[in-house]
This record gives C-alpha cells, structure tokens and sequence, in this order.
C-alpha cells in the first residue's frame, strides 16, 4: 500500500493542490500529516479534496483543528494529537511534528517507521532499527517544496520536490 506523507503546508493552497494531485495521480488513498497545516480551514480544504483518509497531528503554529472537523462532520480526517500511531499492512507507523518526539518514539523500538515534521528539510535516518523520516515542507518554506510517498509492501520511500 502506498501512501502519502506531508508536513508543514502552512496553508499554501497552490502547493497543496499540486502535492494532492500528485498524490491521486499515484491512486493513494492515505495521507499522513506531521502537522502545522495552519489555519483550521485547511483541514476543510483538504477534506473538501482529497477522499481518501488523513491522519493528522498538531504541529507548533496550528490551530484548533478539532472544532472544524467536528464543526463540518469530516468523517475522512482524524486528529491524534501530539502523537499519531496506526498499523498499515502489518506495519505499525507512527509520526509527530517535533523531531526529539520522533527519535523518542524511534527509539522506543515499537514502530517499523517514524514521521516528523518541524524543521522543513527532508531528512531520513535511523535509529535502534526504525526509520526516522520528515518529508520536509510541502509549503516550500525555507526549503523546496517536497512531501515523500511510503510502499508499505517493500518498505521503500520516494521524496517528491514539487518545483526547483
């Protein structure tokens, strides 16, 4: 199964659309979000485009992301909070917004693989076993704009830059 990870969109709309037509044109169906969407109103966006199910958690400049989904009944996006932790083909997948969170959770030795978000670089490495890997900022802020693609079945990562 693949499926879509993103970080720190920080409400750019024209890149957001770029990364969900990416990812549709990919036919993935699951979107992780390692936080700071921003404003509440792009939780709605993202549900309003994108079908398939989010899993999302607070990064350090969003907003109160649980009135909107309960305010417009988003059945297809799910806040975690700090930590977000689900089992995808028998691979249990965790992610947070802050770095020392993920090497934690890495650490910890409960997941096959760890998302982070936070400094806007795409970054992989790995701890104890687990992989640790932020996607980068799909904003573009400080950096180019990138999200990654995750294969479950064969464990491989694909970074995605969306413009030079």
């Amino acid at each position: 199964m693949k499926i879509a990870i993103v970080s720190d969109t920080h409400d750019n709309i024209p890149n957001i659309d770029e990364g969900l037509r990416l990812i549709k044109e990919k036919g993935v169906g699951t979107i992780i979000h390692c936080g700071d969407v921003s404003a509440p109103s792009v939780i709605k966006y993202l549900s309003e485009n994108f079908t398939g199910k989010t899993h999302l958690v607070n990064g350090n400049v969003d907003g109160d992301h649980q009135t909107i989904i309960n305010e417009f009944n988003l059945k297809n996006v799910s806040l975690y909070g700090e930590v977000g932790e689900i089992v995808l083909d028998k691979k249990k997948l965790a992610w947070t917004h802050h770095p020392d969170t993920a090497k934690a959770l890495a650490a910890s030795g409960k997941y096959g693989i760890v998302f982070y978000g936070h400094t806007h670089k795409p970054w992989e490495e790995t701890i104890n076993q687990t992989k640790m890997v932020n996607p980068g900022t799909l904003a573009g802020l400080f950096s180019k704009p990138t999200f990654a693609f995750y294969d479950t079945t064969n464990n491989t990562l694909e970074l995605k830059i969306l413009y030079s």
